[in-house]
């Protein structure tokens, strides 16, 4: 805990478009002062000069990574506090080392489900090009397709993949799902036709990916997945960009081994043209907003301004380990 009379400082990281002071009375928190950073900083040297006189930070998940190598560095550090319940770009265990107490808030989460649905149907209706054509004087210049009575392949039947689930039943489709750890029991609780991983690809029409990113999971869909999926389908991806293999992704495209995907995460953000994920004519890609919703960053940084006061009062909350 901190010990001196003045007022610890706390960096509010990750805070890109200024809206974080909009979702919490940071004003009359009297326990600390803030400074909010509205850029991605580029290099480890440049948040070390950046934090080194903070006592707090709070962190958007998985935006502003966390190692031990930058940990090391920011000897003033007492506190983060991070938006959802988990964050893989902090090494807790490091902080907790340092004696650094790391703090986290709730995730809502169905956001993300209902961006992947979306996503889902911006593809089969061919929503963009009709969009983009319309704008163009171009009158319906390609056909969509329906959904009821096509496959969704659900990689991953966790907590946004069960709710995905719900979505598209709801729409008539019939669901297959697949993990390494998902069983067929858990598929037939919720009506879902559990498959291998083969199978999944070469039935499905869509597929949308919903697993943690880990070493395991690290590159997981290739080629040889892709090939399966084949050249009247769609990948979807909300969850970590290096689930997929980029080359094979973009090999898939280019060569019309599929017939597209869409994606919400790039393995550098926040993204640009430069990143042939975005520009590339057989991707439809949105700005990682899975998660970003006026409801849920008001959980994010309403809780994160709890947890900050929770600490410095000496009952620190929701903390990780």
């Amino acid at each position: 805990m901190t010990t001196d009379n003045t007022l610890p400082a706390i960096a509010i990281l990750d805070d890109y478009y200024s809206r974080a002071v909009d979702y919490a009375d940071w004003q009359n928190a009297d326990f600390a002062s803030f400074e909010f950073f509205d850029k991605p900083m580029a290099s480890e040297a440049e948040l070390v000069a950046a934090l080194k006189n903070f006592k707090a930070v709070g962190l958007m998940r998985e935006r502003t990574p966390f190692p031990a190598s930058l940990i090391d560095q920011l000897p003033n550090l007492e506190l983060i506090v991070t938006s959802g319940k988990k964050n893989a770009s902090i090494d807790v265990k490091a902080a907790t080392a340092k004696g650094i107490t790391v703090c986290g808030t709730e995730s809502p989460g169905h956001a993300t489900a209902e961006l992947a649905f979306l996503l889902v149907m911006s593809l089969a209706r061919n929503f963009v090009p009709l969009v983009n054509g319309l704008q163009n004087n171009e009158w319906q210049p390609a056909m969509g397709g329906d959904l009821r009575g096509k496959t969704l392949g659900i990689l991953g039947l966790g907590r946004l993949g069960s709710q995905l689930n719900t979505f598209a039943q709801a729409m008539g489709m019939n669901v297959i799902a697949w993990s390494e750890n998902l069983k067929e029991e858990q598929c037939t609780e919720k009506n879902v036709k559990y498959v291998t991983r083969k199978q999944l690809f070469q039935q499905a029409d869509f597929v949308s990916v919903h697993l943690r990113h880990s070493d395991r999971s690290h590159h997981m869909v290739n080629s040889e997945d892709l090939k399966n999926l084949g050249s009247n389908s769609y990948i979807i991806n909300t969850s970590r960009a290096e689930i997929i293999d980029p080359t094979s992704l973009k090999n898939a495209l280019d060569g019309d081994i599929i017939a597209g995907a869409a994606s919400d995460v790039f393995v550098v953000e926040p993204a640009n043209t430069k990143d042939w994920m975005v520009s590339h004519p057989k991707m439809l890609a949105t700005p990682h907003i899975g998660y970003c919703t006026e409801e849920t960053f008001r959980i994010f940084y309403q809780q994160m301004l709890e947890a900050f006061a929770a600490y410095y009062k000496g009952t620190p909350i929701r903390v990780m380990s």
